[in-house]
């Protein structure tokens, strides 16, 4: 059994019905799907800052049923947490200079901690950190 993560731009294609994805992650049996936390917390920041600039009525509506989907999408797997252990592997990553944004670096992170595989599209940078096992479930 693995366990597979999925990285914030994977999961916002599952979100959005990309067919490739959606295919896969029916294909796999949810306890082997996870997200971590900073995804949602991506995800969520990301829904609040088009809440707060939303002007009209429709976009209000909008910004509140993106933040109620990507709850109800965030229930529906496990979410992993970014514990001590990741952290400390964080900073050991942080230290190498592998030329990878922080999210991701903290998303790895969790993935090595938990010898679990990521699931990205962003296969350049993830590819740069040392023993992280990483797929492309869009293709």
């Amino acid at each position: 059994m693995s366990l597979y993560i999925l990285d914030t731009d994977t999961f916002s294609l599952f979100q959005r019905n990309h067919p490739a994805v959606v295919r896969r992650v029916g294909a796999t049996p949810p306890a082997e799907l996870a997200v971590t936390i900073l995804t949602i917390e991506e995800q969520v920041t990301g829904r609040f800052a088009f809440i707060r600039k939303a002007r009209r009525p429709d976009e209000i509506a909008l910004g509140y049923q993106l933040l109620t989907d990507t709850v109800r999408c965030s229930t529906s797997m496990q979410i992993l947490s970014y514990n001590e252990p990741a952290i400390h592997r964080f900073s050991g990553l942080l230290s190498m200079r592998l030329n990878v944004g922080k999210m991701d670096l903290r998303i790895a992170a969790v993935a090595l901690e938990c010898g679990a595989v990521v699931v990205t599209r962003n296969l350049r940078d993830f590819g740069r950190v040392p023993n992280l096992v990483i797929e492309d479930w869009t293709v």
